[in-house]
């Protein structure tokens, strides 16, 4: 049986750079102690997403690339531990940073670099430049190689964003999170893995950080199973402290799931979907209308 151990790190952040990185750098080796094959931060682990109340050009600023020595050493961490790291940080970007995420493999190699693509431009996100599209990566993991893809926050709220990672081959999805999990959004979470017989694990900033309340979960997929009737497929959810969180993804039950399940790509008619990619977007209604 092959098992993938996810530790989501439900942090609170430290203020800084050098205390995220030291913050981090503690988790990742207590999360492998514990067991874990990969590590996933919550969202803009690098300034602790403290974007809000305070003005935007004191964080834009604070963008660094995929090359600085925080991002690169979750990558060496991830060699010396054996454990893939999923960092996320604010990416400095021509034009406005960008939300992102680097997965590193158990041997310390970029194999995933995400970014953001529905920023929240209804608030100061409409400063970040978004993220082109959704890659799937080839993780090597003690468990084998999985297909990995991410979204981030926002992104989950697309049902495009799953279904496109779907279509691509991911039997895993990172989700790194800022804001408040509850029933709804977590339902969210729910459909996605549902719909798209995908894995979906989501790390979020604990109790105490601002707009965040823990509830980091994982959904394993799998809707069913002939040996168990009513079975629930969110295989972990935290509660708001904070904490390193662990699941185990039972991923022959998973691969075995998606070959025999009719969700998917199985029965889709691409044909009809016109609409949801037309250059004209037509919105029935306006932020004035709903105001109103």
């Amino acid at each position: 049986m092959k098992r993938l151990h996810l530790a989501l790190l439900q942090l609170k952040p430290g203020g800084s750079l050098s205390k995220n990185l030291e913050i981090g750098k503690t988790a990742c080796a207590r999360a492998k102690a514990q067991g874990a094959d990969l590590a996933l931060f919550p969202e803009m682990w690098s300034i602790g997403y403290d974007i809000y109340d305070r003005p935007v050009r004191d964080w834009i600023c604070q963008g660094i690339s995929k090359d600085d020595p925080f991002v690169q050493a979750f990558g060496k961490l991830a060699a010396e531990l054996e454990m893939a790291v999923g960092i996320t940080f604010l990416e400095s970007w021509e034009g406005g940073p960008r939300n992102t995420l680097v997965l590193f493999d158990r041997h310390g190699r970029a194999v995933l670099h995400y970014s953001k693509v529905h920023t929240c431009d209804f608030d100061v996100e409409r400063y970040l430049t978004p993220g082109e599209g959704f890659p799937v990566a080839d993780l090597d993991t003690a468990a084998g190689v999985v297909k990995v893809g991410a979204m981030i926050c926002y992104d989950r709220e697309f049902p495009e964003s799953a279904r496109i990672l779907m279509l691509e081959g991911a039997e895993l999805i990172l989700v790194p999170n800022a804001c408040p999990m509850e029933i709804n959004r977590l339902s969210q979470l729910r459909g996605r893995a549902f719909e798209n017989m995908t894995a979906i694990a989501t790390c979020n900033y604990p109790e105490g950080v601002p707009d965040c309340n823990g509830h980091s979960s994982v959904f394993d997929g799998i809707a069913f199973k002939e040996t168990e009737d009513n079975y629930d497929m969110r295989i972990l959810e935290a509660g708001g402290e904070e904490g390193i969180y662990l699941a185990s993804l039972d991923l022959d039950a998973l691969r075995s799931y998606r070959k025999a399940e009719a969700f998917g790509n199985a029965y889709r008619h691409p044909g009809k979907y016109g609409k949801l990619v037309e250059e004209e977007i037509r919105e029935p209604f306006t932020r004035a209308d709903y105001r109103a």
